[in-house]
């Protein structure tokens, strides 16, 4: 089974995640800058065998897509016409907080976690789709 990598999309920055071979347990990679991460997705399609790509899609709390989800849409159609791979998309309501309030739960100082939040984030995106019923 082919794996599926997660994508934290922010205006500066991309938080990657991706899935163990068997579909069950995300695991964090990296942050990269947002104007090189369609370059580096190309890369790490070389690394892993990856056969989808999941990007988390953010909305407001009553659910409606604002300018962020429009640039996030945007940024999926750049990665896939990048990759040739799908791409689906996430509900990454609270992910961010989500993310935050596990690193402090695992003791991680305040630095350390500006550093790592938003692959963290991109692996609550990921665990997120994994956890989907099929």
């Amino acid at each position: 089974m082919t794996r599926v990598l997660g994508l934290d999309f922010g205006t500066k920055r991309v938080g990657i995640a991706v899935s163990d071979p068997s579909r069950q347990v995300a695991h964090p990679l990296e942050v990269v800058a947002r104007s090189n991460a369609a370059a580096r997705v190309v890369e790490l399609l070389g690394e892993y065998d990856v056969g989808l790509i999941v990007i988390g899609l953010p909305t407001s709390l009553s659910g409606e897509a604002g300018k962020a989800a429009v640039s996030a849409r945007d940024f999926g159609a750049e990665i896939a016409h990048a990759t040739g791979l799908p791409v689906d998309f996430v509900d990454e309501r609270f992910t961010s907080k989500s993310a935050e309030h596990a690193m402090i739960e695992a003791g991680v100082r305040r630095r350390k976690r500006r550093e790592t939040l938003d692959k963290v984030a991109a692996t609550v995106i990921l665990q997120t789709f994994l956890d989907r019923p099929s």
